[in-house]
């Protein structure tokens, strides 16, 4: 089963069966087991393709062993994107999305993306941050965005498992003054691990914000800052998150000091 998504079918339209997308030649970017991660063109414009090969019996009895659904295959990314765009979270934007019929440990697929131009990591902006101290207007804009993100992804039952600074993308198109004016998008990326739920359980929320928290750990932020994206993520007053949520905001700085600590080999200076 192969779909094009209907702004990419002129495009792809010589690529017929799962096969001939696996034979795309890649620039290779990740190797990781039964997964490749590589970019490649058509026609002048950049893509990127996730090849998924057969996984083995033994990757989905581990996924059972660890009492988690099997994630196996391009088709949970693709249901992922899906359901990040149609609650206004900035991604990557699907091209082409196939898969054979058969068992799970046996089936090969594939994930297309439009590759995202002019943009940078927030880790690489943010690391510059402690020697230079960014416009407080554009650090104020970003922490903004990134808690409207965390809010609507685990109001919507998503939790992410690897939410750290590296995974947003800013559009850099219109920031040619140095990052001073309000950023108009910021892309959530690397959701092949994502979960979708109903609701997202305690621990799930505390490994995400516990993780961006970790990421954030020596960009120079103040109490102020954090206090700020405690408000916008909870959208309560600070005085009553720390009152309301006291359990879920020590999670997350336990959890963030044990990264960083097992990361570095010693404890951060936090400023919470």
């Amino acid at each position: 089963m192969i779909e094009v998504y209907p702004d990419y079918i002129e495009l792809f339209s010589r690529f017929r069966r799962v096969d001939d997308f696996l034979k795309i030649d890649i620039d290779v970017v990740r190797d990781f087991k039964n997964r490749k991660t590589g970019r490649f063109e058509i026609d002048g414009r950049g893509f990127y393709i996730k090849k998924h090969f057969e996984c083995g019996l033994s990757a989905i009895l581990d996924e059972f062993f660890h009492l988690r659904k099997p994630h196996i295959g391009a088709a949970h990314e693709r249901a992922v994107l899906d359901r990040l765009h149609s609650i206004g979270i900035e991604t990557m934007r699907v091209a082409a999305f196939g898969q054979e019929d058969g068992t799970l440990s046996r089936q090969r697929s594939f994930l297309v993306t439009e590759e995202l131009t002019n943009v940078t990591s927030l880790e690489d902006i943010c690391k510059h941050w402690p020697a230079k101290t960014p416009a407080a207007a554009f650090k104020r804009a970003v922490l903004r965005k990134i808690a409207e993100i965390a809010h609507t992804l685990h109001d919507n039952g998503i939790n992410h498992r690897d939410f750290y600074l590296c995974h947003f993308l800013l559009d850099i198109s219109d920031q040619a003054g140095g990052y001073s004016s309000r950023p108009h998008k910021l892309f959530l990326i690397d959701l092949h691990r994502a979960q979708q739920r109903p609701a997202v359980p305690f621990r799930w929320r505390v490994k995400d914000i516990g993780g961006l928290y970790f990421s954030a750990m020596d960009i120079g932020l103040t109490r102020g800052d954090l206090f700020r994206f405690m408000n916008l993520y909870t959208g309560k007053p600070v005085r009553q998150t720390l009152r309301d949520d006291s359990r879920f905001w020590k999670a997350v700085r336990r959890r963030a000091i044990r990264i960083y600590k097992r990361d570095f080999g010693r404890l951060p200076k936090i400023c919470m």
